[in-house]
């Protein structure tokens, strides 16, 4: 095989509905296949409408994915061939593996757009890929477990907490929250690196910037009646306050795109706690397709495709 044939390039992302029409299919799949009640549909798509309608998520995802292709295309190393797989919407992950086999692809470097690992989100986001690959007898999958201690990215992270503390007029007294989407408790059990991570590039950022006052907390957990990572960033708001901090920045770094979890998660619903409680709260802008984020993830693609061994 030449070593100009084309690299596949599964870029992977959660999904998100493109419509109102979209949003009972979507929240039945999160639930496989099981429909929401009525009422817990009415509510999501309540959060839906407060944001704007839909989530920029998708349109979004696609700008992340085609610059990321653009700029691999560009630096001198092996082409690449864009596929987007998505785990919630269509086109669905092992839609795109499927294309890719179609059109030839031997191997592929498989990165989701999501920096820290978990067997509860980034390995289902594999195993879907890989049991696909497997049905086919191909392509061959380079698959990315993590990028969170990229050095771009944490230099990214580390601008955004920076200009987000000038919007305060004293920043030196300012508390920062890394976030992440918390998961169930029971990852815990299997010893899941999930927390670790969080910590380990919150903590890279702090020390970076020579952070005394920051903290960690999780968001947006779900519904589902078992217990969830915390303590819950409304919980942590309520905690700072009780200990005399009135300024907050919030840092959502497990999360690299204006979305539900940030537009209503944290703008709307976290400000109306931090509004009864005095709080003065900010928050950190989104890495989008911000061309430092895509100079980030180009590295990591490049330095997983150099590893060569598939999994």
């Amino acid at each position: 095989m030449s070593s100009q044939s084309p690299l596949g390039l599964l870029v992977m992302a959660y999904g998100t509905p493109r419509s109102r029409e979209e949003i009972l299919p979507y929240y039945t799949h999160i639930r496989r296949g099981r429909a929401p009640s009525a009422e817990q549909l009415d509510d999501l798509t309540r959060r839906y409408e407060s944001i704007g309608g839909v989530s920029p998520l998708a349109e979004i995802t696609i700008r992340q994915a085609e610059g990321l292709a653009r700029l691999l295309n560009e630096d001198g190393g092996r082409p690449v061939q864009l596929y987007i797989g998505l785990k919630h919407a269509s086109p669905f992950i092992e839609d795109a593996v499927e294309a890719m086999h179609r059109d030839g692809i031997e191997e592929c470097v498989g990165i989701v757009l999501a920096p820290h690992y978990s067997t509860m989100s980034i390995q289902s986001y594999q195993n879907s890929a890989k049991a696909k690959a497997e049905q086919l007898g191909g392509p061959k999958l380079r698959l990315i477990d993590n990028w969170h201690m990229n050095p771009l990215f944490l230099d990214l992270l580390a601008d955004r907490v920076t200009e987000g503390l000038r919007r305060f007029s004293q920043p030196d007294k300012v508390t920062t929250v890394f976030s992440a989407h918390s998961l169930p408790e029971r990852i815990l059990t299997v010893g899941d690196p999930y927390p670790a991570q969080l910590r380990e590039s919150g903590e890279a950022v702090a020390k970076k910037l020579g952070l005394v006052h920051y903290d960690f907390a999780w968001q947006s957990a779900g519904q589902t009646g078992e217990p969830w990572l915390g303590p819950d960033i409304l919980d942590k708001l309520r905690e700072l306050a009780q200990n005399g901090i009135d300024n907050v920045l919030s840092c959502s770094q497990g999360f690299v795109a204006d979305h539900l979890e940030v537009l209503y998660d944290i703008d709307i619903e976290a400000q109306a706690v931090a509004k009864e409680l005095g709080l003065h709260l900010e928050r950190t802008r989104q890495l989008n397709d911000d061309p430092a984020f895509l100079k980030a993830l180009q590295s990591v693609v490049r330095e997983r495709e150099s590893r060569g061994e598939a999994q």
